[in-house]
């Protein structure tokens, strides 16, 4: 079951402007048992399904929902594609097992709990905090189907292959012809034409055509309704009582919808997200936790990105991306430097400030009272320059701090640097 991203199949239509932005997009992702809720809600078919968090939790999802059932379907909840390919960091492998209904505990147990390690969560893993059992289907035919929002269209585009279950990327190197796009008039929205276009790009064999027509036009009805950023379904199946099942899905928000989609975004599973990234949120901070030692701390994104550019020019690797903006308080400077410091990668910690908007004297209370609350067991250099730079300058002077100045960007790069690696 792949949950992969689409950027290979839909290059030409979702061109970014390099690695850093890709990262930038923030995006609510849920769990594929609360997917398959949200769908089921639209009229859409999945296979019946609960999550549970406790072996106690099991036994009794077990007995009320599938008492007719000798298999089931277990699949650890994880915010990451690869999951049956995976290994848990207790051993056990796979994250997804089909099982005899007396197993389904014992699998369950080596599931919750643990860390899942997959090729999308990195060495670290993500813990697994529920699994998903759901009834086992007899699927005939697996196929691919997604929505997306393409640049090129300036509109959502479906994205539908004959084939599923794989790795729809590999598919579309190899095949292209098999690989339709449908892109969809955002005003119009979807006609009966467009969606017949999809089912014979989808090309099912049992599935009643005009049922499978209806179903594609509630998943773009979901999509649209619900602010989607993307909506992948891989496969989306036949079963063999002829009906058309979205068998696995992954689904994307766009978060400027968070004001209208509150119950969306109640869903958020903070355990799954870097929890550097889930203070700067909560401290209203755009901060995109990284691999490198270099901690960076800058005003405005460009800026944010040439830090991190010339960082990589020098010979080191930004830790993070952290823009505190133009408006930023004192208190939110020092959550930022609170952020770096608990980072255990961090070797030296670089500020950028050029102040226009944002005045080098707040930048400079914010490091001081930072200091008297954290401490900074790291090098750090500074480089101010701009709105109230000379206030800024002697607030830094006069708190006794231990600091690398700068005089401008490669100074300080070459300066951070240095100071990572000694």
């Amino acid at each position: 079951m792949v949950r992969g991203p689409l950027n290979r199949l839909v290059s030409h239509s979702l061109a970014v402007a390099g690695k850093w932005q890709q990262q930038q997009l923030r995006r609510l992702n849920i769990h594929e048992y609360q997917g398959a809720e949200l769908m089921s809600k639209y009229g859409i078919n999945v296979p019946k399904g609960v999550a549970v968090s406790s072996l106690a939790e099991v036994e009794s999802a077990v007995k009320e929902f599938f008492p007719n059932q000798s298999e089931l379907v277990v699949k650890s909840q994880v915010l990451a594609g690869g999951r049956g390919l995976g290994t848990f960091k207790n051993g056990f492998q796979g994250g997804v097992h089909i099982v005899k209904i007396d197993q389904v505990q014992e699998t369950a147990g080596k599931m919750l709990g643990q860390i899942l390690v997959t090729k999308q969560t990195g060495a670290q893993g993500k813990i697994v905090n529920k699994v998903y059992l759901c009834e086992k289907m007899s699927l005939v035919n697996e196929m691919y189907f997604a929505i997306t929002l393409d640049r090129k269209s300036a509109g959502p585009l479906i994205i539908a292959c004959s084939k599923g279950g794989t790795s729809i990327e590999d598919l579309a190197e190899k095949y292209p012809d098999m690989i339709i796009k449908v892109p969809i008039d955002v005003f119009e929205g979807i006609t009966d034409e467009d969606a017949a276009k999809v089912v014979d790009g989808l090309a099912p064999k049992v599935a009643d055509r005009q049922s499978a027509i209806e179903q594609v036009k509630k998943l773009y009805a979901l999509f649209c309704e619900r602010d989607c950023t993307m909506l992948e379904i891989n496969p989306i199946a036949e079963t063999s009582d002829n009906q058309l099942v979205a068998a696995d899905a992954k689904l994307n928000f766009d978060d400027n919808a968070a004001f209208r989609q509150k119950d969306i975004f109640a869903l958020r599973d903070t355990s799954q997200e870097d929890p550097r990234e889930v203070a700067a949120a909560k401290a209203d901070l755009n901060y995109i936790g990284l691999d490198g030692e270099i901690g960076c701390m800058v005003n405005g994104a460009g800026l944010a990105m040439a830090t991190m550019d010339i960082i990589k020019l020098h010979g080191g690797t930004p830790a993070n991306f952290l823009d505190v903006g133009g408006n930023a308080s004192e208190n939110q400077v020092v959550e930022a430097f609170k952020i770096l410091t608990a980072d255990d990668r961090v070797k030296a910690i670089l500020v950028n400030i050029f102040g226009g908007i944002m005045k080098c004297d707040v930048i400079a209370s914010g490091i001081v009272n930072a200091a008297k609350q954290v401490a900074l067991k790291v090098p750090v250099i500074v480089r101010l320059e701009g709105t109230n730079v000379d206030q800024g300058k002697r607030i830094l002077k006069e708190s006794g701090m231990t600091l690398i100045t700068a005089e401008d960007l490669d100074d300080a790069a070459k300066k951070a640097v240095k100071a990572a690696s000694s």
